[in-house]
């Protein structure tokens, strides 16, 4: 019997075929997005050395939320991943959806990261 893939191996796949094409630089690092049922997580990456300059979620103690897994709690994780982003001198990312559709939750971090100073 044939079974379907489940989601994250789906989701995988997709994100290894972004990927391809993208990649984080010292001063353009890829902005990397994470999202489970209850969380959302942005890192910033440099894929040349291999290190996560700033990150973000919905699990920091920095975050006032009530509901970690809405669009609201996204929005405030765009907000602080660019806050963090703009102390280290970073202004240009690039964006990296992580395999994800651009919606939702997704769409919204980005949203808010743009409209909080990052350019993408």
């Amino acid at each position: 019997m044939i079974t379907k893939p489940d989601r994250n191996i789906a989701r995988k796949r997709r994100h290894a075929r972004v990927r391809k094409n993208l990649f984080g630089t010292q001063e353009r690092p890829r902005l990397n997005v994470f999202r489970s049922n209850k969380h959302i997580y942005a890192q910033l990456i440099d894929d040349t050395n291999g290190v996560t300059l700033a990150s973000a979620s919905t699990q920091d103690k920095d975050l006032s939320v009530e509901s970690t897994g809405t669009v609201e709690a996204a929005k405030q994780v765009g907000e602080l991943i660019a806050k963090r982003a703009a102390d280290k001198g970073y202004k240009s990312i690039v964006f990296d959806r992580g395999g994800y559709i651009y919606h939702g939750r997704v769409k919204a971090l980005a949203d808010a990261a743009r409209e909080a100073g990052l350019e993408f």
